[in-house]
C-alpha cells in the first residue's frame, strides 16, 4: 500500500495511489492512524468510495504532518564518513529533525537568506507503526509502519558553527519527505538492497545501495530504543551516501531555479526546486 498527504480543492487529505490515480481516504493524519493502532497494509483496503483523483491537481505535502520524533543518522555509509574527513563511529550518530523543517514532493525547498552552503543528502526514511524501549534487533522489523523518501538539505555553515548539527538540520522547508509512505509488504526486509541516488538538474551526484549502511534499520531501531522510548509516528532518517556537494572541489551547491530529486528502487521519486527565502512562490 502506499499512501500520500496532499491539498486538493483547499482542503488536506490522506489518500492511497490507485495507479496513476490517489484515492482520497478522509483528512485523518497518517500519525494518526497509527497512534490508533491502524494496520497500513489493509487500512485502505476495501475504501473504494472515496474520490479518485490525478496526481496532477494535487499539492503533496510531507507524508507525515508532525511526527512526534525524528532521528536523523549520520555518517551511515562508509564512503561519506571518509569524505567528511571523520573516523568512522561505532556507535550510531544521532541528531533531531523538526517537523517546521519539513516539505512535501514538488513543494520548494527554502535557501536561508542567512547563508549560501545549502547543500543536499538523499536518504531512506522508516516510519514507525509502534516503539518501546529496549526492543530486540530481531523483534526490530515489527515496529516498521512504512518507508519514505527524504533529502536531508543541510545549511553547511551552520552545522559546522558547533560540534553539534543541529541547526544547520534544521532550517524551516530544508528537509523534502514524501512523496509516499509505502508499506513494508512492498519492501525488501529493512530496505535492504534498494538503490538509492540522488539528482540534481538531472545529474546523478550520489548513487549508493542501502545495503552497504553500517548500521541497518534494525540496529537503528534497538539501539535508539535502548535510551528513547520509541512511539508510533516517529521517524527514523537513516543517513547518506558520498556525493554532497560539500566533500566537492569546487563545492557544488544547491541555489535558486536548481531542482533536486531523490529516488529509490520502487519508489515515487521525491523531486523539489530550490527557491530563496522570500522569493515569490516559496512554500
Amino acid at each position: 500500500m502506499r499512501y500520500v498527504r496532499f491539498i486538493f480543492e483547499g482542503k488536506k487529505h490522506l489518500g492511497a495511489r490507485e495507479g496513476d490515480k490517489i484515492r482520497i481516504l478522509g483528512d485523518a493524519s497518517l500519525e494518526s492512524l497509527l497512534a490508533q493502532g491502524a494496520d497500513l497494509e489493509t487500512h485502505a483496503s476495501g475504501k473504494t468510495g472515496g474520490q479518485l483523483v490525478s496526481e496532477q491537481d494535487v499539492t503533496f505535502l510531507p507524508v507525515l504532518e508532525r511526527p512526534t520524533k525524528i532521528f536523523c543518522i549520520g555518517l551511515n555509509y562508509a564512503d561519506h564518513t571518509k569524505e567528511s574527513k571523520y573516523e568512522q563511529p561505532t556507535y550510531p550518530t544521532i541528531f533531531p529533525r523538526y517537523h517546521t523543517s519539513l516539505v512535501g514532493h514538488g513543494q520548494p525547498i527554502v535557501r536561508p537568506k542567512v547563508s549560501d552552503s545549502l547543500d543536499y543528502e538523499g536518504e531512506m526514511a522508516v516510519v514507525l507503526k509502534k516503539g518501546g524501549r529496549h526492543i530486540a534487533k530481531a523483534d526490530a522489523l515489527d515496529c516498521v509502519g512504512g518507508y519514505a523518501l527524504f533529502n536531508d538539505g543541510s545549511v553547511r555553515e551552520y552545522q559546522f558553527l558547533t560540534p553539534q548539527w543541529t541547526v544547520g538540520k534544521n532550517f524551516d522547508a530544508t528537509g523534502g519527505f514524501g512523496p509516499e509512505l509505502v508499506t513494508p509488504s512492498e519492501v525488501p526486509p529493512g530496505g535492504r538492497g534498494l538503490q538509492l541516488e540522488t539528482r540534481l538538474n538531472g545529474k546523478v551526484v550520489q548513487s549508493a545501495n542501502t545495503e552497504t549502511m553500517i548500521f541497518d534499520v534494525p540496529t537503528l531501531i534497538s539501539v535508539i530504543s535502548d535510551a528513547i522510548s520509541l512511539e508510533p509516528g516517529d521517524v527514523i532518517v537513516t543517513g547518506t551516501p558520498s556525493g554532497i556537494g560539500w566533500a566537492r572541489e569546487p563545492k557544488l551547491l544547491m541555489h535558486a531555479g536548481d531542482v533536486c530529486e531523490v529516488s529509490l528502487t520502487g519508489f515515487a521519486p521525491l523531486r523539489n526546486p530550490i527557491v530563496d527565502e522570500g522569493a515569490q512562490g516559496q512554500g
